[in-house]
Order: C-alpha cells, then structure tokens, then sequence
C-alpha cells in the first residue's frame, strides 16, 4: 500500500491517528496544517463571506498532495481526504446558504476534473465519532476559532459523513468508532485498531 487516507468530522482524531501509525508502520505523514491556512479563522468568524476561498483553498492543497504521494515511493498516511471536501464540506455549506449555487457549481467541476486525474487510496480509515465527543476533542485542543463553531454545523456535517461513507466503494475501508474506541489514551484499543489496519494490509479480510 502507497497511500492510506484518514477522514473523519472535525474533532475525531484524524491527526493523532496519522501520528500514531507513522510511528508504527513508519510511514510518511501529510498533515491538514490548520497553522498555515490563510482563510480558516476568517472562515468561522464569516462563512458566507469566505466559505468559498476555503473550499478552493483545501481542495487545491488536497490535490497536490496526493499528487505528491502518487508521484513518490515512500507509503502514505493522508490527514483527510479530497473526497470530504467535495462531498460533505462544499454541498453542506452550500445547503445552509453560505455558498451560492454558482461558487458551489464552479468549484464541484473542478473537483471532477481532478479527479478524472488521479487513483483513490489503497486504503481508507473512517473515524466515527458522536456530537459529544467531538465536542470534548475541539476542547481540550483549544483553537481559538474553533470556538465560534455552531452545534448545528457539526451536526449537519456528522449526518452527511454517515452518508458518504455508507456509499463509499472506491476502496478499501475501516470504520472505527471513537466513541467506543480510545486510540490515545488506551493501549489496548490502539493495539485493536494497528491489528485492523494490518490485516488489511496483508489482504486477509475483503472489501467493506
């Protein structure tokens, strides 16, 4: 496997995973660096105003970096991926009215383009996680502008993760709930999760 890809709503642990299996599989990491996005803070401080120079934003990095993966030698671990950008974070922001049906249509035919371009992941891994627990994860990390974040914003996003991933078949895939499952702080439960992952290297269980 080349490329393994991490998605999940904001607050699932998508970081510390890629953290804590390129520590174990000594793979590469290409993180969603929140620090140098120029639009983020702006974002959640103004939606309507912004929401479309974010997506741009994301989607362009998104690309590149798998470009990058596909081009190189080393295997992969991706924080997020460019299918939630395009199938949950677009449309959602589009559905609340913070993006305009133009800026909405213009930017979903760009993600097509792309697509026709590059291969999906070898491997996808779903964390699944409830209102609550996303909530104490925004919390403990602390990032001031995540503090402007509506529940109803990541509630809507959590109903259309559960959608896109009980349609997704480009590839492989792991669902782990977070709620149920504590890769940081338990041992065990990692040991669980680096099983599942190995398995699926090693090709000894199917397709979801």
């Amino acid at each position: 496997m080349k490329h393994i890809a991490i998605a999940g709503n904001i607050g699932a642990g998508k970081t510390t995973l890629c953290e804590l299996l390129s520590r174990q599989f000594n793979w590469d990491v290409l993180y969603e660096d929140t620090s140098i996005n120029p639009y983020l803070s702006d974002f959640y401080y103004d939606m309507l105003r912004w929401s479309f120079n974010l997506q741009i934003y994301f989607l362009n990095n998104r690309f590149q970096q798998i470009v990058k993966i596909q081009r190189g030698d080393k295997t992969v671990v991706q924080d997020r991926t460019i299918y939630e950008d395009a199938h949950i974070f677009a449309p959602n922001l589009h559905e609340m009215g913070l993006m305009s049906k133009r800026d909405f249509d213009n930017y979903f035919s760009l993600f097509e383009i792309m697509m026709s371009t590059i291969r999906p992941p070898d491997l996808l891994i779903y964390l699944k996680a409830s209102i609550p627990t996303l909530v104490n994860h925004i919390q403990l990390r602390g990032r001031d502008y995540e503090g402007n974040m509506s529940l109803d914003y990541l509630k809507k996003l959590n109903q259309r993760y559960e959608q896109w991933i009980h349609e997704f078949n480009h590839c492989p895939v792991i669902i782990i709930n977070t709620d149920e499952f504590d890769f940081i702080g338990n041992k065990e439960d990692l040991g669980k999760v680096i099983s599942d992952v190995e398995a699926r290297i090693n090709g000894l269980f199917d397709w979801k």
